[in-house]
């Protein structure tokens, strides 16, 4: 027993600076919407939502470690060439190119507009202004990232903690009104559509990046037994898992029952801003943008740590912190195309890279299974990619009609799910060829 509290007491910052990175802007302002719109099938859909919010993040978690914290090492189990190609993309994108940049511009949007007077707002004076200040101090935190754990884990966490537990309480305790009704997809499915909502949060795809963050925190901290990397890096992916879980419950309770109070709104970002007003007065609004900016920094801060680290690892040649100004500039200026723009242009992308990542990160866990056979990963990621594809087409209204309607045919196709048949079916057939080829 004293063992078990040694272990936990000696590993929990690194749990609380794992849940720390994962808590940013998506996490912030998508559970809101979900309350709102799931309506009396709200615990329903969170299901769904915790499963690709928390669940499958934590299974990422297990496979990065095993992987030994390289999402690259894991992808060239496909090809080499498909290694480099499929990490340098998914890093990017949940890096300088759509996460960071969100990041900075929910601070602003969330965290400092609502405070500012209605004029200043349409002035783009204001966001330029907070990117600056934001990404600079984004670049204080990671230029040394053997301090993370300390500056992160121990001081913002907490501190984040705090506020949301403080709205949290709040919500249950004078709930704003009753549940609405469900509309859209979340009338006759709602467990799919908080499913495929999940996908927003990225958390799957950062928690494929996070475990290099986390690995070297663990070296920097003299923890050079690769077992115990492992055991401890899981062991914090069980912390960051339940804090998530709260956080995503309570902020979808919020959504749930403030309809009466501040009428529905399409922006998750809009939903709880206007709820904290309403259960704390203008202090509300001031608990908001503390929360908002904890959040989004220990996100960034994450995301552009394990960013740089990646890239110097690839071209040696260029040092980290070269990576880490470069890629912190470019965020901080595509952060002034607006937060809509943002997430607009990152959807398409994400449609399509975020199923290839789920696909490989289930094989990879049962990599053991099927001896790591080249063949298995091959056949289920093409037809996945193919039909995610499709997906991020049809998200910029591109139509390719018979690729359409030969994609119509297959299961789930209306919850966005249509990859995963084939996906087990390539995956399965993948392993008879394997089998075969060793007989």
């Amino acid at each position: 027993m004293k063992n078990i509290l040694l272990f936990i007491k000696e590993n929990l910052a690194v749990g609380l600076l794992l849940f720390a990175l994962f808590l940013g802007a998506g996490n912030i302002i998508f559970p809101p919407l979900l309350g709102q719109q799931a309506g009396e099938h709200i615990t329903t859909a969170m299901i769904g939502f915790l499963i690709t919010g928390v669940g499958l993040p934590l299974l990422a978690i297990v496979a990065i470690a095993k992987a030994g914290g390289d999402l690259q090492l894991l992808a060239n189990r496909v090809s080499p060439t498909f290694g480099v190609i499929f990490t340098s993309i998914v890093y990017l994108a949940i890096g300088p190119f759509f996460a960071v940049p969100r990041t900075g511009s929910v601070s602003y949007e969330i965290g400092i507009a609502p405070l500012l007077p209605e004029a200043a707002t349409h002035h783009w004076a204001p966001l330029f202004i907070t990117s600056v200040v934001f990404f600079a101090f984004i670049l204080f935190l990671a230029i040394n990232p053997s301090k993370l754990v300390d500056r992160v884990g121990k001081i913002l966490t907490p501190a984040l903690l705090a506020v949301i537990l403080l709205l949290a309480i709040k919500s249950f305790i004078s709930p704003m009104g009753e549940p609405g009704t469900a509309i859209g997809k979340y009338t006759k499915s709602p467990l799919t559509e908080g499913f495929v909502q999940g996908y927003l949060t990225m958390d799957v795809l950062s928690a494929l990046v996070f475990g290099i963050v986390i690995l070297q925190a663990l070296r920097d901290m003299g923890m050079s037994d690769t077992k115990k990397q492992v055991k401890t890096t899981i062991f914090a992916g069980i912390v960051a898992a339940l804090g998530l879980s709260f956080v995503y419950i309570s902020l979808g309770q919020i959504g749930n029952t403030s309809i009466d109070a501040i009428g529905t709104f399409d922006n998750g970002g809009t939903i709880i801003a206007k709820s904290a007003e309403v259960l704390f007065g203008k202090l509300g609004s001031i608990i908001l943008a503390v929360t908002i900016l904890l959040a989004c920094i220990s996100t960034a801060v994450g995301l552009l740590t394990a960013n740089a680290q990646y890239f110097h690892k690839l071209f040696p040649k260029v040092s980290y912190k070269t990576f880490l100004v470069i890629f912190t500039i470019f965020s901080a200026a595509i952060t002034n195309v607006g937060l809509e723009t943002i997430i607009s242009a990152s959807l398409p992308v994400l449609l399509i890279i975020y199923p290839l990542a789920m696909v490989l990160m289930v094989l990879s866990l049962f990599d053991n299974f099927f001896k790591g056979g080249k063949i298995v990963y091959i056949l289920a990621l093409i037809p996945t990619f193919f039909v995610s594809l499709n997906d991020g087409l049809k998200e910029m209204k591109i139509t390719i009609a018979p690729y359409v309607n030969i994609l119509k045919a297959l299961p789930l196709y209306e919850q966005s799910l249509a990859w995963l048949v084939p996906a087990i079916i390539g995956a399965l057939i993948g392993f008879i060829i394997h089998k075969l080829i060793k007989k």
